[in-house]
């Protein structure tokens, strides 16, 4: 596919997103394996099964030395922006939000990587920790309830998108798995700490509220997601997931 006249959306270090009329197109560097493309391809198949509205997968294609997954395009407002441009009703559209995630949770696709697998490596590789610290921290996640619920890994306003319509649809599909709701959660609260602390502690209480848990089983997963994340090895976020780290009980 060629590359030229599309609209440049978003780039990052190792991937940028275009967009024409009706497509998406992902498009991956070289150093990108060409299985994990695939695999991502795969994942949201499997995903678009569930019933869930998601961008649909049209092709996965060689371009520009990598791999792009082309998608269709789905219209509409960050939820995000939705948030940003109107303050006063922040929590109506938190509510709005989780309810999506609890959908989400709701489904099964048994194919998806396991939640806890995938944790349990990305610890043991993170060497910025010492062994003892990865010791507890897999103690931990061994000692989870292993669940198969949908778990969309990256979850936070800016995948969720409003349609004019009110369409509700659901992006970026890159790190589901399949596995424990809380850590999930977990994973989304850490996503609103790391800008607005405020705005996390508002989302645990509507999530725990919601979904009927207990607030203290998903802050056990705080230093499990934490770790997870540190293994981007993100700079700028490295402090704060060190707190949440550094909260792990020893014995």
């Amino acid at each position: 596919m060629d590359l030229t006249n599309k609209k440049l959306i978003l780039e990052r270090p190792h991937k940028k997103v275009y967009e024409t009329d009706d497509c998406i197109i992902k498009a991956f560097s070289g150093e990108h394996l060409k299985s994990d493309v695939f695999n991502e391809a795969l994942n949201q198949a499997r995903i678009e099964e569930t019933g869930l509205n998601v961008p649909k997968v049209l092709a996965v294609e060689e371009m520009d030395g990598g791999w792009a997954i082309v998608m269709l395009k789905k219209n509409g407002k960050t939820l995000k922006e939705i948030m940003e441009s109107d303050k006063e009703n922040t929590r109506k559209y938190m509510e709005m939000f989780v309810d999506i995630q609890l959908d989400i949770h709701s489904k099964s696709s048994p194919l998806l990587n396991r939640m806890n697998l995938k944790f349990s490596r990305q610890i043991n590789e993170l060497k910025e920790l010492n062994a003892t610290i990865r010791y507890e921290l897999l103690t931990r996640l061994d000692g989870m309830k292993k669940h198969t619920k949908i778990c969309h890994g990256d979850f936070n306003p800016s995948n969720v998108l409003i349609g004019e319509d009110g369409e509700i649809s659901i992006i970026d599909w890159a790190h589901v798995t399949q596995g424990n709701a809380a850590g999930d959660a977990a994973n989304t609260y850490l996503l609103f700490a790391l800008t607005d602390k405020e705005l996390a502690d508002m989302y645990m209480d509507i999530y725990c509220e919601k979904s009927d848990t207990a607030k203290q089983y998903v802050q056990r997963w705080l230093s499990i997601v934490a770790a997870q994340r540190l293994s981007k090895h993100i700079e700028v976020e490295k402090e704060l997931l060190m707190q949440y780290i550094d909260v792990v009980d020893y014995v």
